[in-house]
C-alpha cells in the first residue's frame, strides 16, 4: 500500500495551515504526490489526528473519501490549531478493505500511527504476528498497517519508548519476509519514524520540527533522511540515528 504522510510538532498550527494550505500541501499529494515510488494517486482514504489542549488522548478524523471531496474536513481545519498533528493520504495498491477502518492514522491510548508501504507476505505475517498485537479493534483491521500499529501498540503500553518500539516492529516484521516499513508515530509531545524501502524528509525550524513522505512547500531547509534511519523530533530537536536490526 502507497501513501503519503506527514507529522509536526512544535508551536500550534492549524489543520489547514498544515495540511491543506502548503502549494505541495498533503491535500496536493493526494492528487499529485512529486517522490512516490508505489501508486500514482491517493484517493483511497485520508486521516487526521491532533491533540487538544488538556487532552491528553488525540482526536482523529478519518474519512474513506478523498480529502479534496470532503467539505466538512475543509470547513473544520481552519479552526482547529494543535501543537501535535499527524496526516496520511492513502493509496490502496493491494486488495485490502475500502472502508475508514484501514485508513491511518491508529490510535490507541494517547498515541497515533501511519504506515507507508507493504509487508511482504502479509498472509504469513498476520498468521504469525497477529497474537503478539494489542487487543483491540484497531489491531484487527484488515491490513498490513494495523497488524503493525498492534505490534507497536503493545509496546507502547508496556512502556517502550516511541522510537525504539518501531525499530522493534520492523525487527519482527523482517524474521517473516520483511516489506517497505516506513512508520510514523506521534505521543501528543514526540515524533518517531523509519526509513525502511521508503523516503522521509525532515524540515527543523524554531517553530516546531515536520517530519514527511515528501516536501510540503518549497522551503530549501528540507532534507532528505538517509534510509535505514530511525528519525525522533521533540522540543529539544531532531536526531537520526542507524537502525540496529
Amino acid at each position: 500500500m502507497g501513501s503519503r504522510h506527514l507529522a509536526y510538532v512544535g508551536e500550534p498550527r492549524t489543520l489547514q495551515s498544515l495540511l491543506l494550505d502548503p502549494p505541495h500541501s498533503l491535500a496536493a499529494q493526494s492528487w499529485s504526490p512529486r517522490t512516490q515510488l508505489h501508486g500514482v494517486v491517493n484517493a483511497d482514504g485520508f486521516g487526521a489526528g491532533w491533540y487538544a489542549l488538556g487532552r491528553d488522548e488525540p482526536v482523529r478524523y478519518r474519512r474513506a473519501q478523498p480529502i479534496w471531496t470532503d467539505a466538512s474536513f475543509a470547513s473544520l481545519a481552519p479552526t482547529i490549531a494543535s501543537g501535535c498533528i499527524l496526516g496520511a493520504v492513502r493509496s490502496d495498491t493491494t486488495a485490502f478493505a475500502h472502508d475508514e477502518s484501514v485508513v491511518a492514522p491508529y490510535t490507541q491510548g494517547r498515541w497515533l500511527f501511519s504506515h507507508n508501504g507493504g509487508v511482504a507476505d502479509w498472509h504469513r505475517a498476520r498468521r504469525t504476528l497477529y497474537d503478539r498485537t494489542l487487543d483491540i479493534p484497531e489491531a484487527a483491521a484488515p491490513t498490513d498497517s494495523a497488524l503493525m500499529f498492534g505490534l507497536a501498540a503493545s509496546r507502547w503500553t508496556a512502556g517502550t519508548p516511541l522510537g525504539k518500539a518501531l525499530v522493534e516492529v520492523i525487527r519482527e516484521v523482517e524474521v517473516v519476509g520483511g516489506g517497505r516499513l516506513n512508520m510514523l508515530a506521534v505521543d501528543g509531545r514526540s515524533i518517531a519514524g523509519t526509513t525502511y524501502g521508503e523516503r522521509l524528509w525532515v524540515l527543523e525550524k524554531d517553530t516546531g520540527i515536520s517530519v514527511a513522505s515528501e516536501p510540503y512547500d518549497d522551503d530549501p531547509d528540507w532534507q532528505e533522511v538517509p534510509e535505514g534511519v530511525l528519525v525522533e523530533g521533540n522540543e529539544h530537536g531532531l536526531t537520526l540515528t542507524p537502525l540496529e536490526l
